[in-house]
């Protein structure tokens, strides 16, 4: 396994960039270590593939190194690297039974037999597939043979890293569960460095020490699961972890504190004075962002509650969702299932020790809002 580096690492498909917009992969500096498990997440499109392929070998970037265990590697192809890779759709052999799909990656590296079958052994326990070595390939259902390619990654001791592209996309739901769980424990068994690309948060989340978060070319943060809930360094961040993500609402300052909309948002003197200081820097718009789960039905005039109009509460088993509206700004609300919501009027409380605030999508650092309205 390898401690990989990435030094002002850059990619753009187009010759000449002129500006951030023009690369796939806007300029980043980060290091994962040797035997940790990391997640590449975000939309289509942001960019965590192309980060895959430069790890891989298989596109040399426009700028900046890549360095495995301090060892530039920038200009060595995927063979040179010997790294491991896992596609969406299983990439197996059907006409060869179990066992010889996992023995091929050894073989090709005249490994003795005896230790490939000891090896293959290992690994088709860690899958639970021992009872399948002897059948023919093409006899198993997607979530079986996408176990082979997993385990045609696992079966070599050498490698630097091992990346999954989006492994589980063609998986039956409960069997992804399932999937999810085993990889998380050949990890925690074999200590791994290893490199997991999704869209799915719950994926990333679930699987990874550090979830690396990507948009437009650009990471935006990385972290573990509490960071980026609680502490979105990033306005995207906070809408695209979470179900639903964060209310992200715009708010203004004038003379008298914060509105929404029209309405008064009662904040303390040191929340203010941190937003006013980073928008006159920036000279961008303000956003107040919270969970759902942290919004909360208030009574009228309550420190950091706003009157709303409540649109629909959706029953969802443990939790309901209440949508309401504050002068045209929608906001999602967890709240328990037994808490009587009607339509109309309200009151909710969007300034909570939960809030956060951005300026130009960036986290300001600011006191919480609780803290500053006694």
């Amino acid at each position: 396994m390898a401690r990989i580096e990435f030094q002002n690492l850059a990619h753009a498909y187009r010759p000449k960039p002129a500006t951030l917009d023009d690369y796939a992969l806007q300029p980043m500096s980060m290091v994962w270590e040797d035997g940790g498990a990391y997640a590449l997440l975000g939309p289509s499109g942001c960019g965590k593939t192309t980060l895959l392929n430069i790890v891989s070998g298989l596109v040399k970037p426009s700028e900046g190194k890549v360095l495995f265990d301090g060892r530039d590697v920038t200009a060595l192809g995927a063979r040179e690297r010997n790294i491991a890779q896992v596609f969406q759709f299983p990439v197996i052999y059907d006409t060869m039974t179990v066992f010889d799909n996992l023995a091929f990656p050894l073989r090709n590296r005249r490994m003795p037999a005896a230790e490939v079958k000891k090896r293959v052994h290992e690994v088709a326990e860690i899958l639970d597939m021992t009872r399948d070595l002897p059948h023919k390939a093409s006899n198993l259902a997607a979530d079986a043979k996408q176990k082979i390619s997993l385990g045609r990654g696992l079966v070599r001791q050498d490698v630097a890293a091992i990346l999954f592209d989006e492994p589980l996309t063609v998986i039956d739901p409960a069997m992804k569960w399932m999937l999810r769980r085993q990889l998380k424990k050949i990890h925690q068994q074999l200590k791994l460095t290893l490199i997991y690309v999704t869209h799915d948060q719950v994926e990333a989340l679930t699987f990874a020490d550090e979830v690396v978060v990507m948009t437009n070319g650009r990471v935006v943060q990385k972290g573990g699961a509490d960071a980026l809930f609680l502490r979105p360094d990033h306005a995207f961040v906070g809408y695209f972890i979470g179900s639903p993500g964060m209310n992200l609402c715009p708010i203004e300052l004038d003379a008298d504190g914060a509105r929404i909309g029209s309405q008064r948002l009662t904040l303390g003197a040191a929340t203010l004075a941190a937003l006013g200081d980073a928008h006159q820097q920036a000279k961008s718009p303000l956003t107040l962002g919270i969970r759902p789960e942290f919004v909360r039905l208030a009574h009228e005039g309550e420190a950091g509650a706003v009157k709303v109009e409540v649109l629909r509460a959706q029953q969802l088993g443990n939790y309901q969702l209440v949508t309401a509206q504050c002068d045209g700004h929608l906001f999602n609300a967890k709240l328990e299932p037994h808490v009587r919501v009607v339509n109309g009027p309200a009151w909710l409380r969007v300034a909570a020790p939960e809030t956060v605030f951005f300026c130009n999508d960036e986290r300001i650092d600011a006191r919480n809002a609780e803290g500053a309205t006694q």
